[in-house]
């Protein structure tokens, strides 16, 4: 018998396959990266609101203290942004993930339809061979065209 006909597609499957797990792992490390950036701009957020400035002190003082504030306001807001881009991120690399699942599962089928064509392909093959062996007996001629000995 014949070498079954191999799927031209199958390295494309595998490269796709190996794009969707990477996907899916960058899926799966982005909502803890998110949660982690959101931690930090909370942390900051309340160290920023632990800071009083001095009730009495030299204006020297008080304005290196609000010029401190100034900073720490601006660290909690960019770390508030930073929370926010992770978190989009996120979305991001789920909405990526999906895509390579859904060009993945394209090409599955596609595979799957070629394996069932040639399932369906061997079993045509076949039934033909025991079709001409039938219609062979039953003409009075063996498989190599000769009469059966043994027929009465």
């Amino acid at each position: 018998m014949a070498k079954p006909a191999a799927f031209r597609l199958e390295p494309v499957l595998r490269v796709r396959r190996a794009a969707e797990e990477a996907a899916e792992r960058a899926a799966a490390e982005a909502p803890a990266a998110a949660r982690e950036a959101e931690r930090r701009a909370e942390a900051a957020a309340a160290a920023q609101a632990a800071r009083v400035p001095p009730a009495s002190a030299p204006a020297h003082v008080f304005v290196a203290a609000m010029v401190a504030s100034a900073a720490a306001a601006a660290d909690v807001t960019a770390a508030r942004a930073t929370a926010q881009a992770s978190a989009e991120q996120a979305g991001l690399l789920r909405a990526r993930w999906t895509a390579a699942a859904q060009r993945t599962r394209a090409l599955e089928k596609l595979r799957e339809r070629h394996l069932l064509a040639l399932r369906t392909a061997e079993l045509s093959a076949e039934e033909r061979a025991v079709d001409d062996l039938v219609t062979a007996r039953h003409a009075g001629t063996g498989p190599e065209g000769e009469e059966d000995p043994w027929r009465d």
